[in-house]
């Protein structure tokens, strides 16, 4: 079977979520910072991904993702109560950063990193939701494609590197913290795309 050229894609979009028939613009990406991928690497959601290869540059785009092609369903199982403990820095527990509404970068028993969200800070225990921000959301695509054409080979190996752990090229610490600015998981960012929590 032959395998899809690799693409390097940037696009131009706002991205909004529909829960409930309630439209909410949650991240935009500008054509001075566009969302920047190369196909066929899994970096992005795979439904938004099939909509935007075929198209080329100039092309407009307006499109939904059901949640369950997205990120899923919200799921209250996914809502842990963690023992405040595991929060310390040198016995100290870090008050500054665990706060709810803080996204925190976590890591499971075998060793994968994901990011949970801060629910409440109890006495003893830390309530971490560690669904995806956007779970139970259908994501609203709307935008354009400010450049389509072949990946070359540095760009290729670059996204190689990266999901191997060098690190982001667009100056995100992680990917899923959030940052909208359209930088590259995006090659980086959580929302568009990203499958990485």
């Amino acid at each position: 079977m032959e395998t899809a050229e690799n693409k390097y894609i940037t696009v131009a979009y706002k991205l909004y979520t529909i829960e409930d028939g309630e439209k909410e613009l949650v991240e935009e990406a500008k054509a001075e910072h566009p969302f920047q991928f190369i196909s066929g690497m899994g970096t992005t959601l795979e439904a938004f991904e099939s909509q935007i290869v075929p198209l080329k540059k100039g092309d407009k785009f307006d499109f939904t993702i059901p949640s369950a092609e997205a990120y899923g369903e919200y799921n209250d199982e996914h809502v842990l109560d963690l023992p405040k403990h595991i929060f310390e820095i040198e016995g100290k527990f870090d008050s500054e950063r665990i706060v709810a509404g803080n996204i925190v970068p976590l890591m499971d028993s075998e060793g994968r990193r994901m990011n949970g969200t801060v629910v409440e800070v109890k006495p003893d225990i830390v309530v971490v939701d560690m669904n995806h921000p956007l779970a139970g959301a259908d994501l609203n695509f709307v935008g354009e494609v400010v450049e389509s054409r072949p990946a070359t080979n540095e760009e290729i190996q670059e996204v190689v590197n990266m999901m191997g752990g060098g690190g982001c090229s667009c100056g995100c610490d992680s990917c899923g913290d959030g940052c909208g600015d359209g930088c590259g998981d995006h090659g980086c960012g959580d929302h568009c795309g990203c499958d990485k929590n």
